[in-house]
């Protein structure tokens, strides 16, 4: 049986406290709320924290709000449940409805947060393995080893994003806000996240995510969320692809995002898929065309499961299924 390594827990009853616990005890401190995917991680020594600061207890973050001319408001506390079920989400961002959804099993979405599903750390085959695996391997780049086992020649870790809640996010057009000791700060969704398994976000050590800002949706926004995985009862995604379309009356497409997640250290936006929907009235050889350009950038590598040709041909796959959602949903 895999056990916790032993460490002190320091709840937090404001996102100002839990910021100043964090710079104080620096490097040995880490973040928790849900716990979901820390504990386990824990369990394996991919993180050994001396503290974790609690922040289950800051009620303030803990709330989904809504109006029409802010958008959506998700507290960092917010359960995956509570965004699954959201009526708000559900009326005007139901890909992210359907995204939180279809994370794990219903006890953990009952206890994991939105937060948490954003800050969700990288995935692979050579990491998420525990301590004796890993050792007999002579461990990988991002704990405790020097190289890359997917990439040797890589500078950098692969480990890929495996949240499903960031791409359907990234397309919306959110926002992460964060706290730390100097004050609250905003960054794009997709700056937030960064192209290395190593260093996944842009969140310092000593912030935590205090809210997610939506704005509203465009009238006739219409958007969608697909996910391959092993298990369809619950898994990781080895590949993840949300969409959200832009129609206007006459049932053209006027703007389009199309974003890919489990193929890389963060969700990888594709402008030219969505060049090929602007203009169009989402016709078969339109929908095609993106589904191609997604293909083409989506470079699945060794880092989950499933083989990568596999894996190759199902980002064309899905990325034409979730279009199709779109063009056949009013």
């Amino acid at each position: 049986m895999l056990r916790l390594p032993p460490f002190e827990y320091q709840p937090a009853r404001s996102g100002e406290e839990a910021a100043m616990l964090l710079a104080r005890y620096g490097a040995d401190a880490l973040p928790v709320s849900g716990g979901t995917d820390l504990y386990a991680n824990m369990k394996q020594r991919l993180f050994t924290p001396k503290v974790l600061v609690g922040l289950r207890p800051i009620a303030d973050l803990h709330f989904i709000a809504y109006n029409e001319v802010t958008g959506l408001t998700l507290g960092a506390l917010a359960t995956l449940t509570e965004v699954s079920e959201s009526d708000v989400v559900r009326k005007y961002y139901p890909a992210l409805a359907h995204a939180a959804s279809v994370i794990s099993t219903p006890q953990l979405r009952n206890v994991g947060t939105i937060g948490g599903n954003v800050c969700l750390d990288t995935r692979c085959n050579y990491y998420n393995q525990n301590l004796d695996w890993r050792k007999a391997l002579d461990f990988c780049m991002k704990k405790d080893g020097d190289i890359c086992r997917v990439a040797p020649g890589s500078p950098k870790c692969v480990a890929i994003n495996s949240s499903d809640t960031a791409p359907v996010l990234q397309v919306y057009g959110a926002r992460v806000v964060l706290r730390g000791p100097a004050g609250t700060r905003e960054l794009d969704m997709g700056e937030f996240f960064l192209n290395d398994g190593m260093v996944a976000w842009a969140r310092r050590p000593d912030e935590i995510v205090v809210k997610i800002v939506v704005p509203p949706p465009e009238a006739g926004t219409r958007s969608a969320y697909r996910k391959l995985r092993l298990r369809n009862s619950f898994d990781f995604p080895i590949l993840g692809v949300a969409a959200a379309l832009t129609i206007d009356p006459s049932g053209t497409c006027r703007a389009a995002r199309i974003v890919l997640n489990a193929v890389a250290p963060k969700p990888m936006e594709v402008p030219e898929a969505a060049r090929a929907l602007v203009g169009s009235r989402l016709e078969p050889e339109a929908i095609a065309a993106a589904a191609d350009a997604a293909f083409a950038v989506g470079r699945p590598l060794d880092n989950a499961s499933s083989t990568i040709p596999y894996r190759k041909r199902m980002v064309r796959v899905f990325a034409q299924r979730v279009l199709e959602d779109i063009a056949n949903s009013s």
